[in-house]
């Protein structure tokens, strides 16, 4: 066998085996400290070049540094274990109740248009951007990037991450976001906070545009389920599109009970 034809089957078994692998197995060793997230970077480029990542993007990847705020935010999120009356105070429910009504008249005819395309009222959505963001005000100032690979080489949930932090990469490499990008702790990006792989699913557009991530929201929970006209509390149809929003159970009665209260019940 010639040299060039051991180099083509080498070659072609390589990516056969890359490939049964699975889209995001990587052999890049994750840690729990600072200290090994450098070599880290190095292992995960060599994986990201070989899946089609370009020089730049990976360059970009590579400049970042350890998030050690993410990594902060990760462990200490006990909000979620409060009870729905605890939590409601905490998030300011009714400050988000009054302001959804009035951008509910305000923006009347942009919710008209996303309920006749999605199915999707204003009220839950206008929950969401409210509990997420504050409608827009608060929409983070960390290095998207440098937080989900942080989060990516952490051990604790190395392999959700690592979906995320490719996706994050072909959003860069498209130029539908930049590697400067800003987000929430765990890379969390726009109006209403959507994570990479959503982005790549579900956007329509610039989601630092309010309009813009509404239409996604609204395109995630239609994609997730929801039904034209049924009701979004827990145990009817289209709460459990809600559920898919977020894992947490105290948050998903929330976005269901100022979504309602929004839309003019009680």
């Amino acid at each position: 066998m010639s040299k060039s034809k051991r180099l083509t089957t080498a070659t072609f078994l390589t990516l056969a085996i890359f490939a049964s692998a699975g889209p995001y197995a990587h052999a890049a060793q994750c840690g729990t400290s600072a200290a090994g997230y450098e070599s880290w970077k190095q292992q995960f480029a060599g994986e990201a070049r070989a899946k089609g990542i370009s020089a730049s993007t990976i360059q970009a990847l590579m400049a970042t540094n350890y998030a050690q705020a993410t990594i902060n935010a990760d462990r200490g999120q006990r909000s979620f274990k409060l009870s729905l009356d605890q939590f409601l105070a905490k998030r300011g429910a009714t400050t988000i109740v009054a302001r959804g009504r009035q951008l509910k008249q305000s923006q009347a005819a942009l919710f008209a248009s996303i309920q006749s395309r999605y199915g999707v009222p204003p009220g839950p959505l206008l929950a969401i951007w409210g509990m997420e963001t504050g409608f827009g005000s608060q929409r983070g100032n960390q290095n998207m990037l440098a937080s989900i690979a942080t989060l990516a080489y952490d051990c604790r949930r190395s392999e959700y991450f690592t979906e995320h932090l490719y996706a994050a990469l072909q959003l860069i490499d498209r130029g539908a976001l930049p590697a400067s990008q800003r987000g929430s702790m765990h890379g969390e990006v726009g109006q209403t906070q959507f994570m990479p792989k959503a982005i790549l699913a579900y956007g329509t557009g610039n989601l630092e545009n309010a309009a813009n991530a509404l239409m996604s929201t609204a395109n995630f929970l239609k994609a997730h389920g929801w039904r034209a006209g049924a009701g979004y509390q827990p145990g009817e149809p289209n709460f459990a599109a809600i559920q898919a929003w977020n894992a947490a159970g105290v948050y998903q009665k929330a976005i269901a009970l100022m979504g309602r209260q929004i839309d003019g019940g009680e």
